[in-house]
C-alpha cells in the first residue's frame, strides 16, 4: 500500500447553519489522505497507473463549493466522490477546517475529520 496526502488545500466557501456564513463565507482548510497499491505506477511511472492528485484536488475544490450547514456533510461528500471516481483508492481520510468560526470566543479553527474504506 502506498499513502498520496494533499496537505492544507485552501478554500472560500459559504457552509454554516447561520445565516450570516451563507453571504459573507468564510476560509476554510482541506488535508485529504488517500491509500492505494501504488507498486504497478512505481514501475511504470504513468500517471494513468497511479492515484491522480489533481483529481483529488478538483473533488475537494468542487465539494466545498457546495454550501451544507455542516462540515460533516462536506467531509461525506467528497470520500463519497473520491471512492466513486478514483478505483484505486482503497482508503480515504478528510478533515475539513472552518478558519476562525464565529463561535464568540478566539479559536483559530474547528475540523471534522471522517474516514471511508472500500
Amino acid at each position: 500500500m502506498g499513502v498520496i496526502t494533499l496537505k492544507n488545500i485552501r478554500t472560500f466557501a459559504y457552509h454554516g447553519c447561520l445565516d450570516e456564513e451563507s453571504k459573507i463565507g468564510s476560509e476554510y482548510q482541506v488535508n485529504l489522505k488517500v491509500s492505494g497499491d501504488l507498486s504497478h505506477s512505481a514501475k511504470t511511472d504513468e500517471l494513468k497507473d497511479t492515484i491522480d492528485y489533481v483529481h483529488l484536488n478538483h473533488i475537494v475544490k468542487q465539494e466545498m463549493a457546495i454550501r451544507s450547514k455542516l462540515l460533516e456533510t462536506v467531509a461525506d461528500r467528497i470520500l463519497t466522490r473520491v471512492l466513486s471516481e478514483l478505483i484505486m483508492v482503497q482508503q480515504a481520510e478528510v478533515e475539513v477546517s472552518k478558519i476562525n468560526p464565529p463561535i464568540g470566543g478566539n479559536v483559530a479553527m474547528v475540523s471534522v475529520s471522517m474516514q471511508k474504506s472500500r
